[in-house]
């Protein structure tokens, strides 16, 4: 087979590395996005999923744009009989949806057909779902419309953003080499989504990031999930502002009130408990601006929080 991968992040990485591994030397190409300037020094960074792809000897091309004449040229000399499509960033044009032979598949980071877009692990998580899991697409002209090959899940109860993310990348790339074998052999088979069950995972926002105490504290438990390690749920102090990475939520009622502190102590790792509007938060892990990641016992022992504070 000739096989045509495109993506760009990491989630892309760990499905392209799976199938090269099954699939050596059916790879014929690794399309991803261009090099984008990175961090203080501006340093133009390649995607990784180029530098997985140059690791493993493969062609790669960065197209600025897929609708210019010269890729339609490279995807013909390439000639895939199927392209494999994770966390691309670009929307296809008709011509290449419609070029290999067993179509274009895709890797997408939730149960759907909820979920469709840009940001389903997000927005998942924030949601508060209690199962997550990929679903493998047909490719189709609309966002994350096309039939379906097959679904797998998992408890998403626990864990923050990095350690959900990267239980979907596995779980993806496991599911999309067992729907190639399939296809290729041909007992590959497919259902259409109900698109009235479908919802929409637009992309995240700063304001998204931003602590409301005042809300459910489940719901404020979620959003730092959601957003941890990086880039962080946001929350004001007298101090400062600050960025939550770890939090849990107690079976207790508040004892005052939304965004003020129920309980503090700098023994150890720390107690930092805070009030929501209908229960308590057990902040863990933060990181003051300016600062490193730090434990709640060091966030204590530094004076960046007192009795009297009040989160905002």
């Amino acid at each position: 087979m000739r096989i045509l991968f495109m993506g760009t992040p990491d989630f892309a990485k760990v499905a392209l590395l799976a199938i090269n591994e099954k699939y050596k030397g059916e790879i014929v190409g690794v399309v991803t996005r261009q090099d984008t300037p990175k961090n203080r020094g501006h340093a133009m960074t390649p995607p990784p999923v180029k530098v997985a792809a140059l690791a493993c000897g493969l062609p790669v091309f960065q197209p600025a744009n897929l609708k210019e004449e010269n890729f339609r040229e490279i995807l013909e000399e390439m000639n895939p009989d199927i392209i494999v499509v994770v966390a691309y960033g670009r929307i296809l044009p008709t011509y290449v949806l419609e070029y290999p032979k067993f179509g274009c598949i895709n890797i997408h980071g939730s149960i759907l057909p909820k979920y469709r877009g840009a940001a389903p692990i997000q927005r998942a998580i924030l949601a508060g779902e209690p199962e997550m899991g990929v679903t493998i697409i047909k490719m189709a002209e609309g966002i994350d419309t096309g039939d379906m090959y097959a679904k797998a899940s998992f408890d998403a109860t626990e864990g923050n953003f990095e350690e959900i993310h990267d239980k979907l990348a596995d779980l993806g790339a496991s599911l999309v080499l067992e729907t190639m074998d399939k296809i290729f052999d041909g007992t590959a088979a497919c259902e259409p989504q109900d698109d009235a069950l479908s919802t929409y995972a637009a992309k995240v926002e700063k304001a998204d990031r931003i602590i409301d105490f005042t809300a459910p504290a489940a719901e404020i438990v979620n959003k730092i999930r959601a957003f941890a390690p990086v880039p962080g749920a946001e929350a004001k102090l007298s101090s400062g502002k600050v960025k939550i990475t770890s939090a849990k939520l107690l079976a207790e009622a508040p004892t005052g009130e939304a965004g003020t502190v129920a309980a503090l102590s700098a023994k150890g790792a720390g107690l930092l408990v805070i009030n929501a509007v209908d229960a308590k938060i057990q902040i863990e892990r933060l990181i003051p601006e300016g600062k490193k990641e730090m434990s709640a016992g060091d966030f204590i022992r530094g004076r960046r929080i007192a009795e009297t504070d009040r989160f905002e």
